[in-house]
């Protein structure tokens, strides 16, 4: 299933819903509740034409937070799963540890990125360098308030999430971007859905923020 054919994709209308982990201590299965009714009224306003995908991106099974939610959004709307992950060369664990409850179809990021390069070369690279210039400017935030730098480890996470959803949405013609909180934290990876939107790479209506 890793590495499955990006033409496997085509047939559905991928669906990515970002939030918080563990830190998130609301009852998973209200959340995804509340989650899968508002995505049906939005589905509703704007006629998707192809059956839902849930793509999630590899967060092994907690028992809260996000990797709680989206397997019961799956659930309740009756939809199959796919996932993506960092390349092993990445993060050796990534894969390793995901989550594949419902899953039938298996990316790597890697597969991602050769999508946006064929779309519009240099866009890997224009991508890094505003995840990058992101990052700076939270870290200067986080120091004015005494707080030490993000970890390495966003860069590669907010990487993997905005060239998911840019790759998704050039596969497939459309997206579905959900959140799981109304405030997304600025501090969170969650939070860098902003360099896509500031790219070009996703549309204000094609997102649905939490509650």
């Amino acid at each position: 299933m890793p590495g499955d054919s990006l033409n496997s994709l085509s047939p559905y209308h991928p669906v990515v819903i970002e939030g918080a982990g563990g830190r998130d201590t609301r009852d998973p299965g209200e959340v995804a509740g509340k989650i899968a009714d508002r995505l049906v009224t939005h589905w509703a306003g704007r006629s998707i034409s192809r059956p839902p995908l849930l793509i999630t991106q590899g967060d092994p099974l907690e028992p809260r937070g996000i990797s709680a939610i989206t397997p019961r959004v799956a659930q309740r709307l009756n939809v199959l799963r796919g996932l993506v992950c960092l390349d092993e060369a990445i993060a050796p664990y990534h894969a390793r540890d995901a989550d594949r409850s419902g899953v039938v179809v298996e990316f790597r990021y890697s597969q991602f990125e050769a999508v946006l390069e064929a779309v519009r070369p240099g866009a890997v690279g224009a991508l890094q360098v505003a995840v990058d210039e992101a990052i700076e400017s939270k870290n200067n935030r986080r120091h004015a308030q005494g707080m030490p730098p993000l970890r390495d480890y966003f860069r590669d996470f907010a990487m993997l999430q905005e060239v998911t959803k840019a790759a998704c949405r050039q596969l497939c013609g459309e997206i579905t971007v959900a959140h799981t909180d109304a405030a997304v934290h600025e501090f969170s990876v969650t939070s860098f859905y902003t360099v896509g939107l500031a790219l070009g790479w996703i549309e204000r209506e094609e997102m649905m923020m939490g509650y």
